[in-house]
């Protein structure tokens, strides 16, 4: 367990979500002061959970390309589009962290997209450009968290080591609960590699590209 900086709420603003599939929720927009990183990373609290109940957290990574412009090369955006739902449903927040690319930048993760249509996977193609398979680091995220008043959680997250880092920081990360799987014809190369490189919890199954297997 990790000794924390303290982080703080900065300010608080209520913000009406609305997504293009017609789903609008009330939320609230949280920013801090403090955080380890120096980076502008938001929290997104979402509908009101019951006296007693676990909030249902998500760390979500931001992806211009698949939150924005609806990539359909990653399964980010509709991660993010269904991660609001359900947690607006039960009660909890979306931690919203500026980490494009998993940290290696968004210029580097189109540079890395090159080198997957010459064959690499994601992870090979970081590696490739002398960058690391996963820069994420949680330590911010974990003191959001605290600023907010949460030390025990249900992590809506298909990645074990999301749960690791926050449980190494000092977070109760209670269950893990698997997020939807979103394929399309681009990116089931993607999602084996998730499973196959970092253990994300994805039925791999199910992830048979056509004619690739």
């Amino acid at each position: 367990m990790t000794d924390l900086p303290a982080a703080t709420q900065r300010s608080r603003v209520r913000v009406p979500l609305r997504f293009g599939d017609g789903y609008g929720v009330d939320a609230e927009l949280v920013t801090f002061h403090g955080l380890a990183d120096g980076r502008e990373h938001l929290a997104v609290v979402l509908g009101d959970p019951a006296p007693g109940t676990t909030p249902l957290v998500r760390l979500h990574s931001e992806c211009l390309t698949g939150d924005v412009f609806g990539s359909a090369r990653c399964d980010c955006g509709p991660q993010l589009r269904e991660a609001v739902e359900r947690i607006a449903e039960r009660g909890g927040v979306l931690l919203y962290l500026r980490q494009e690319g998993r940290g290696i930048g968004l210029y580097n993760k189109l540079d890395a997209y090159a080198l997957q249509d010459q064959g690499l996977d994601t992870y090979a193609a970081n590696t490739a450009l002398g960058l690391p398979e996963d820069a994420r680091d949680y330590t911010a995220a974990a003191q959001m968290l605290q600023a907010l008043g949460i030390s025990e959680l249900d992590l809506l997250s298909n990645n074990p080591d999301k749960a690791g880092q926050l449980r190494d920081l000092g977070i109760d990360v209670r269950d893990r609960v698997p997020t939807g799987v979103f394929t399309t014809a681009h990116n089931v190369r993607y999602l084996r590699a998730k499973v196959l490189q970092t253990q994300h919890t994805l039925p791999l199954g199910e992830l048979t590209e056509l004619g690739v297997g």
